[in-house]
């Protein structure tokens, strides 16, 4: 008698079930605006006038936190150190930005909640409305892969124009962002059993309001608000 054959199908994308861990970037697993910290890196470099970048620096964070950012004016401010000075150039600055500020910014707190959703078996993706080449290396330290970010739009020799290629993760495009993701992959919401996401921010409300389990991580003053109003948890990581 010949043994049975069992036949195994791949169960089609569509019909899986997956679970996903959504993080923020800054102020969320690392305790500064990682942008901003790397504009000032830049400074510390030479590329830009410390008072006239500053000055702008602030004002542009000021209108983030009070959401009302213009992120396409952003972009082109924030890219420019790298455009004038080349991809080359700033990939090797940025390199040493990682060495002096982010390392050491780097929380066991933050690295230990990221590593047990992994460990649960978590999709874990960081989304984050900061540029992809400043986050790239970042996500990398955290052990992530998956990075949602701000794309830059590139000439044909590869350097970046200062315009963004796609939808901005920023804002309510964050969840359009994390639905590209999924279509990618042939999923979409109702393919997602449990979904979290973990922000400091009121300008990430859209996706905090589109996931199963909101989490308020270090929140600003407005989110801490929405967030006991609302019941949500909110997780302190850096006290």
């Amino acid at each position: 008698m010949n043994p049975t054959t069992e036949v195994l199908t791949a169960t089609p994308l569509a019909t899986q079930r997956v679970r996903l861990a959504l993080f923020d970037l800054d102020h969320t697993l690392i305790p500064l605006d990682s942008d901003y910290a790397w504009g000032q890196f830049t400074v510390g470099l030479g590329w830009r006038d410390a008072d006239s970048f500053t000055r702008a620096n602030d004002k542009f964070y000021a209108h983030y936190k009070a959401g009302t950012l213009d992120i396409a004016e952003y972009i082109r401010f924030a890219t420019g150190a790298v455009r004038e000075h080349g991809r080359q150039r700033a990939q090797e600055a940025h390199h040493r930005f990682m060495q002096d500020v982010i390392v050491p910014a780097l929380r066991e707190s933050a690295l230990d909640l990221v590593r047990a959703h992994q460990a649960a078996g978590d999709e874990v993706v960081i989304v984050t409305a900061t540029n992809e080449f400043v986050t790239r290396p970042i996500a990398k330290a955290f052990g992530v892969d998956e990075l949602i970010a701000i794309e830059l739009e590139h000439d044909a020799q590869g350097e970046p124009t200062g315009a963004i290629r796609g939808t901005p993760s920023f804002r309510e495009g964050k969840v359009a962002r994390v639905e590209q993701w999924l279509s990618a992959r042939g999923l979409n919401w109702s393919s997602v059993e449990h979904s979290t996401f973990y922000s400091d921010s009121i300008n990430d409300l859209p996706l905090l309001e589109k996931v199963h389990e909101p989490v308020a991580t270090n929140p600003d003053a407005r989110l801490q608000a929405i967030a006991s109003e609302r019941g949500w948890r909110i997780l302190n990581l850096f006290e």
